[in-house]
This record gives C-alpha cells, sequence and structure tokens, in this order.
C-alpha cells in the first residue's frame, strides 16, 4: 500500500492490486493546489469546500460520503458519526470518522473531527493501524486533542493532517504547526514523500509507535 498526502486532509491511498481511494478533496484553497487526479473511491467527510471537491476526480468512481459499511473493490469501508465541534456538531456541524480495511490494514481517516471520542465510537470504529488524524486546531481538535485521540485508537503509524505548512503564505495564522503535536505525543517522528507499507512491516511499527510526516507536493 502507498499513502501520498496533497494537502489538508486530502490523501491518495493505492492498494496492492492497484486501486485508488481518494480522501476529502478540496477546492484549490489556502495555498493547496488539487491536480486533475483518478480514483476508483472518493471519500468526503463533510460538506465543506476544503474536503467535498468531487469534481477534481476525472474519471467514474463511488462516492462514500455516509454512515454505515461498505465493500467496493474488495476493500471494506465503515463510516463513523463524529463531530466537527464539541458541541455536538451546533458550530460546524457533523463529521464522518472513514475506517478502511486494505490489504490487511486498517487505514483510519478522521476528517475534521473536533472532540475527542466516546467509548462507543471507539467500538464503532475499532481497530486502528494507520491513523490519519488532524492535529491543527481551530477548526478540528488541537495537539494536545489530538495526542488524546491517538491514545483512544492505539494507532501502529499516526500521519497528521489539517495543519499549517508553507502552502498557507499569509494564512498560515489559521492552524498550529505540527510541531507542536510532535512534542504533545512523546513519539519519534520521521519525514518522507510517501509512506509505502504492508502488512508485514506494520507490524514492526506496533511494537514501537511511530509518526509519519508526509511532505506536501
Amino acid at each position: 500500500m502507498k499513502i501520498k498526502w496533497l494537502g489538508q486532509s486530502c490523501f491518495l491511498i493505492t492498494s496492492e492490486n492497484g486501486t485508488k481511494i481518494l480522501t476529502d478533496p478540496f477546492k484549490n484553497m489556502l495555498g493547496y493546489k488539487l491536480p486533475e487526479i483518478e480514483a476508483d473511491i472518493v471519500s468526503t467527510s463533510h460538506n465543506h469546500s476544503d474536503h467535498n471537491n468531487v469534481n477534481a476526480v476525472k474519471c467514474s468512481f463511488t462516492h462514500i460520503n455516509e454512515l454505515g459499511t461498505f465493500a467496493v473493490n474488495g476493500i471494506a469501508i465503515k463510516g463513523v458519526a463524529t463531530f466537527h465541534d464539541k458541541a455536538l456538531g451546533s458550530k460546524r456541524g457533523k463529521n464522518t470518522v472513514y475506517n478502511f480495511s486494505i490489504d490487511g490494514i486498517n487505514v483510519c481517516h478522521c476528517g475534521d473531527l473536533g472532540h475527542m471520542l466516546t467509548d462507543t465510537q471507539i467500538n464503532e470504529i475499532g481497530t486502528v493501524d494507520i491513523l490519519l488524524l488532524p492535529v491543527g486546531g481551530r477548526a478540528t481538535i488541537d495537539a494536545l486533542d489530538a495526542v488524546q485521540v491517538m491514545k483512544q485508537l492505539n494507532p501502529a503509524i499516526v500521519i497528521p493532517m489539517h495543519y499549517r505548512t508553507k502552502a498557507f503564505g499569509l494564512l498560515g495564522f489559521l492552524f498550529e504547526k505540527v510541531d507542536k503535536f510532535i512534542a504533545a505525543s512523546g513519539l519519534k517522528a520521521k519525514t518522507c514523500k510517501e509512506l509505502d507499507i504492508d502488512k508485514a512491516n506494520i507490524r514492526e511499527y506496533k511494537e514501537d509507535k511511530e509518526i509519519v510526516i508526509l511532505q506536501y507536493e
């Protein structure tokens, strides 16, 4: 499996057999530019413009934007109800956390999660091997709450998202940098352009959990 970060909360995940999953595609904004892209599955966690630009995908695809369980191209997907804020959605609305089972690895995309999880939500999400986690605050959980959610879901690998990068330019004040999350987590972090991983080497991370910072391109 390969995981590439396209900016904000958008990732392109490619399974071993070539199935492409695109999460939360955005309209070009905040300094990020999404190229024309192809995918077999597109998930959107909520209906905000920096997460729901499905028109960027230039091919036929299955759109996953609801709660429940789905199976597409041999990939099992579970959508769990959460909120975009700490006020049960009264400020920013609802959010869906998706847990994808790809090549025997569970990849959980938190969308714009705005709160720590309840026991019920943790049980519904299930086992998480790789956690795609917002850490930038303001519109989502901040670094400290993100550390708590990480502990709740106990993944082998955490990939931060939705934080300040150089792409933001003068708008950088909107979100915190990823450094704050790394410092608060107590985990080691490595940086790479793309995460290439399979079921065999994910076991190595189980023993020594790690943060993987994917470079925006």
